[in-house]
């Protein structure tokens, strides 16, 4: 549904993509992870036109991305654009009929849009007065008003309360069982984890690695991570290598691979005389990957 082949793109002296390509199937939930500054903002502008790029080209349903198929794609911004002084049936009938969406079709649309997002009681709101989780909502219902085969969600849970963000994660899985492909940017890493089928990470304009989250996990191997409290770091570090467990940090804190799962006692031995304040046992998860994947 979406083919990025070879883009490139600089402004001056940065360069903000690198060869970056990348390929979405119909129906696919894709997750695009980044720090600040990796390139996704600058991916999503040129997908929506906006942006020219040096070198590649964007292909969408198989055809070179034009004015022809911007009806096959919505877009929900990281900020949101809307026109604050028109109710919230005024901004989706304009983007509605902006997009080419028939007349006789609008009104149903409209509240079918409003509904999905649990704004149908807020039709006649004006935009302005609504709080600022309603109109990231109301974001989203914009980007899905004309039918779209390929959207785009740029940080969509941006401002939400979890009860909202439950709800976009659904409207997402909806997206999905009707056959819409998704492009999803987000900093939310368990929002990742729920919700894609592929992650990629991007860093400094570089797709690092794609995959979906078995395929990553193979990055690390161990079978689980185990984080100490101590006193004595030197002596616990020293005592985890010479059972060929992996020194990582993680926000500081002193974390192990561990290559095969063990039970809570046989791992305590494998600290014993090291004073513990504390350990902690998890499975691999998408953090442990990005940051592996992420760091220098």
């Amino acid at each position: 549904m979406l083919d990025i082949q070879h883009l490139s793109k600089t402004f001056g002296p940065y360069q903000a993509l690198t060869d970056l390509t990348l390929r979405l199937v119909p129906g696919e939930v894709y997750g695009l992870l980044g720090p600040n500054g990796a390139g996704k903002t600058t991916t999503i502008n040129v997908l929506s036109g906006l942006l020219q790029p040096d070198t590649g080209q964007v292909l969408i349903a198989g055809e070179l991305a034009s004015e022809k198929t911007k009806a096959r794609l919505g877009i929900m911004p990281q900020q949101n654009l809307l026109y604050q002084s028109l109710t919230c049936g005024e901004n989706l009938a304009f983007f509605a009929q902006i997009y080419g969406l028939p007349k006789s079709l609008r009104s149903k649309r409209i509240m079918a849009c409003l509904q999905a997002v649990n704004l149908e009681d807020r039709v006649d709101s004006v935009v302005g007065q609504l709080s600022g989780g309603m109109q990231r909502r109301l974001s989203l219902a914009v980007a899905i008003v004309h039918g779209p085969k390929l959207v785009v969600l740029d940080e969509p849970t941006t401002g939400l309360d979890i009860e909202a963000r439950y709800g976009v994660w659904n409207l997402i899985r909806q997206l999905q069982q009707d056959g819409v492909t998704v492009l999803l940017t987000t900093h939310l890493l368990d929002e990742a984890e729920r919700l894609c089928d592929r992650i990629g990470f991007l860093k400094q304009g570089h797709l690092l690695a794609q995959g979906s989250l078995n395929e990553l996990r193979e990055r690390i191997p161990a079978a689980e991570v185990v984080t100490l409290q101590t006193t004595d770091e030197a002596a616990a570090i020293e005592r985890a290598k010479s059972h060929g467990f992996t020194l990582r940090r993680y926000d500081n804190h002193l974390a192990f691979w561990i290559p095969q799962r063990l039970e809570l006692q046989e791992l305590l031995h494998h600290f014993d005389g090291i004073p513990l304040d504390s350990i902690a046992r998890s499975p691999v998860t998408l953090e442990h990957i990005y940051l592996e994947v992420t760091r220098p």
